[in-house]
């Protein structure tokens, strides 16, 4: 039920038990001064108290109670309905202990009210009491309550073994794609690796002109080995291995170092508590993008820049590429990814050539409400 639905089913049961108890009180004819104006206003009081038995279950027990004491007291010999009703609203939310008590008080201070009311025949008093209350309705209320919150408390234990079912069968899928990839896969392409090399040494050796053909071959083999890789290690990733991010970015540039190419990275800013959804994402743009250069740009040099701002940090990636302004860029998977990332955490991405020839990625992600 939605939340709007359950507060006007929560006000239509509080009005109806407030007119209820109200119209059983005026058909009595008590007098409308003193004592009877009292009773008369606590009658209704306690049944639009219900109204809030969901959000403050064991308040709306003691209010409903504190009524009913209050209008028995006034002379009005009306049955405690709106307290039944909060005694069941109490046990479903688990508070049984205090409900107990309460009643427990509830069933002493009936009889003291109905005394109070003027009633000198101690015997009488009781049947009052036990009239407004009867124990009975209070076990029912009680025995109702119980058996719907441990219903309630069953379903959502089902619902979290369906969930960890479903989880475990999805780890156990992706490893059996992992063992499956690296079986089929990983020997077959080192085969190729292998050749190539070889091939190529050969070939340098006796001062031939390597084919271009050979050299992509090469070229290919190392890429599709580095691809998989990285394809297993998430496909294996079961949440244990330790969380890649802002601490491993100078091992990206320095990796990109190894492969020729000019990198730089510059920290700016006193860095904050980052939560680990950044943490990660930040890691995972500065490989994207150092990837994307290595691969694509053509590039000679680029620079990573990470700025800590007082409630954002800011990722930028420029390279010296073949990309102008002229040319519009092809979003791959990669860039895709980084964005949905980045707008996931309620960030900004931009992606476009500089103008002076190269290539621009610069992300901004909240960090003081992120999660």
């Amino acid at each position: 039920m939605s939340t709007g639905r359950a507060v006007a089913g929560d006000w239509a049961i509080a009005a109806g038990v407030a007119t209820t108890l109200l119209v059983t009180g005026l058909s009595g004819g008590h007098p409308a001064t003193g004592p009877g104006l009292l009773g008369y206003a606590l009658l209704p009081a306690g049944g639009l108290a219900l109204a809030a038995r969901r959000r403050a279950p064991v308040a709306v027990l003691v209010a409903t109670g504190l009524c009913a004491v209050g209008y028995q007291a006034a002379g009005f010999d009306v049955p405690a309905v709106a307290y039944l009703f909060a005694v069941y609203a109490a046990v479903r939310a688990g508070h049984r202990g205090v409900t107990v008590a309460v009643s427990a008080a509830m069933l002493a201070a009936l009889p003291l009210a109905a005394l109070a009311s003027g009633l000198h025949d101690t015997g009488e008093a009781f049947a009052r009491a036990r009239g407004a209350l009867e124990l009975a309705w209070l076990l029912a209320a009680g025995a109702a309550g119980e058996a719907l919150r441990q219903a309630e408390r069953r379903a959502e234990e089902a619902e979290r073994t369906r969930e960890e079912t479903a989880r475990r069968r999805a780890d156990e899928e992706r490893l059996r794609i992992a063992r499956e990839l690296h079986d089929s896969l990983t020997h077959q392409i080192s085969i190729v690796r292998l050749q190539a090399d070889v091939a190529v040494h050969v070939a340098r050796r006796r001062g031939e002109q390597v084919p271009d053909a050979l050299l992509a071959i090469q070229q290919a083999g190392r890429e599709a080995a580095r691809e998989l890789r990285a394809t297993l290690e998430a496909l294996r990733d079961d949440g244990t291995t330790p969380p890649r991010g802002l601490d491993q970015v100078p091992e990206l540039v320095e990796r990109a170092r190894t492969i020729g190419l000019d990198a730089t990275l510059t920290i700016a800013g006193q860095r904050p508590d980052v939560p680990d959804a950044v943490d990660r994402t930040v890691y995972r743009i500065v490989q994207e993008s150092l990837t994307n250069v290595a691969r694509h740009a053509g590039a000679a040099a680029a620079s990573v820049r990470i700025d800590f701002r007082p409630d954002a940090l800011a990722v930028r990636v420029d390279d010296d590429g073949r990309a102008t302004p002229d040319t519009a860029p092809v979003p791959g998977a990669g860039l895709l990814g980084m964005r949905e990332r980045v707008t996931a955490l309620g960030g900004r991405l931009r992606t476009e050539p500089r103008g002076g020839g190269g290539f621009t990625v610069e992300a901004e992600l909240p960090v003081g409400r992120a999660s």
